[in-house]
């Protein structure tokens, strides 16, 4: 409506109101933004942020030290039976949990231009330069020199930012239709039987994960405060054994490939029905476990629950430290392959992510991880208008 519609045209239309995310659905970039629109305050008064739930951080705190430790497993595992078997508990439900986190806390993303912004400061960017960062480094640390640099081949552990991205900007999307999630799970076992997807962005993975990402944004808080009671807490004790039973019993029949859902059950040997009957198999077990980890995720404020804001740099960087210990013969001291070792070696791996998530961690890196990029972005128009009224109020 034009201001020549209203009853005095030299009086100006108000600006539309701030957008605030839906009820109990915090910004996906940590920490939360005070800017959200409150009642006016005194004079001099500080504004109030939103209260960030401390299941959530411990949960993400959790979810990225049991994915350091699954990665420090990898050079060892081969030689224990019982290590593969915890590995691939492990590797059934730490990504599924971290990925409907992400999910749970998309739920508020749409098009519109500060979000959008945030995706490319919060995603994209990381992704260009630990792409490249990583792609150098095996460069100089394998070395291989012929490794290429190529942004449509994600290598190692940035593939979750490439899946990030494109889940989140399809969120609006699988807000629109009417079942979400049997779609994802149908485009995911179809993604299983598909061998001629390629390796490009790795799109298997973003397919074959893509379930749990969009269980995410169908989740509502009463789900979480289902897996939250006591009941659910006892009964996931004896679900985790019963899992490292199985777990150990498939280690010599099974191929732990299919835990990373990086490739087409024709790839792994398999006939291309096994594709469609594991996506729904490990999906099921997956979100069962992943139940069981959640029940016994603290609900209180520890010391570790300020991590959570800064998971993403601990799963980025470590890496590095990973990738160099392989590199440089550190695991093939044979003491580290006997039970000891691998107990030194795990708590190594949770120490590292650990400190890889505190705040001067945060502070060395946030201009790879959240750059600010003022200079790139041109300036909302209707944000300067709110500004340009506040100056004149």
């Amino acid at each position: 409506m034009t201001n020549s519609l209203q009853p005095h045209g030299h009086h100006r239309a108000p600006l539309p109101p701030v957008q605030q995310p839906a009820a109990g659905v915090p910004s996906p970039r940590s920490p939360q933004s005070p800017r959200a629109a409150t009642p006016a305050a005194a004079p001099g008064a500080k504004p109030a942020a939103k209260q960030r739930d401390a299941f959530f951080d411990n949960a993400k705190y959790l979810a990225i030290v049991l994915v350091a430790m699954g990665h420090a497993w990898e050079p060892l595992k081969g030689e224990s039976r019982l290590l593969e078997a915890v590995y691939t508990v492990v590797y059934t439900f730490h990504m599924p949990a971290f990925i409907i986190i992400s999910g749970y806390f998309s739920r508020s993303f749409d098009m519109r231009p500060d979000r959008l912004k945030r995706l490319v400061t919060g995603v994209v960017v990381p992704y260009v330069v630990f792409e490249t960062a990583y792609s150098l480094f095996k460069r100089w640390a394998a070395p291989d020199p012929t490794h290429p640099i190529s942004l449509l081949d994600p290598w190692y552990l940035t593939w979750f930012l490439v899946a990030l991205f494109i889940w989140r900007l399809t969120t609006p999307l699988w807000k629109l239709v009417r079942h979400p999630l049997p779609l994802a799970l149908t485009i995911a076992v179809l993604a299983s039987v598909s061998p001629d997807i390629g390796a490009e962005l790795d799109l298997q993975r973003v397919l074959q994960f893509l379930p749990f990402f969009v269980l995410g944004l169908v989740m509502k808080p009463e789900h979480f405060q289902l897996v939250r009671r006591r009941e659910v807490r006892i009964l996931s004790v004896p679900v985790f054994a019963v899992a490292l039973v199985v777990g150990y019993w498939a280690v010599p029949r099974m191929n732990t490939a299919w835990f990373y859902h990086r490739e087409a059950a024709q790839s792994l040997g398999a006939p291309w029905w096994a594709g469609a009957v594991m996506t729904l198999a490990l999906f099921g077990c997956s979100l069962l476990l992943t139940a069981c980890f959640f029940a016994w995720v603290p609900r209180r404020t520890f010391w570790f629950t300020a991590l959570g804001a800064g998971t993403l740099y601990g799963y980025l960087l470590h890496g590095f430290v990973v990738k160099a210990s392989e590199y440089g013969g550190w695991f093939d001291h044979g003491w580290l392959h006997k039970p000891l070792g691998v107990v030194f070696v795990t708590l190594v791996a949770a120490a590292l992510v650990t400190v890889l998530c505190t705040r001067p961690v945060q502070r060395i890196f946030r201009f790879a991880m959240e750059p600010k990029m003022e200079w790139a972005f041109k300036r909302d128009a209707t944000e300067l208008a709110r500004e340009r009224e506040r100056a004149r109020a």
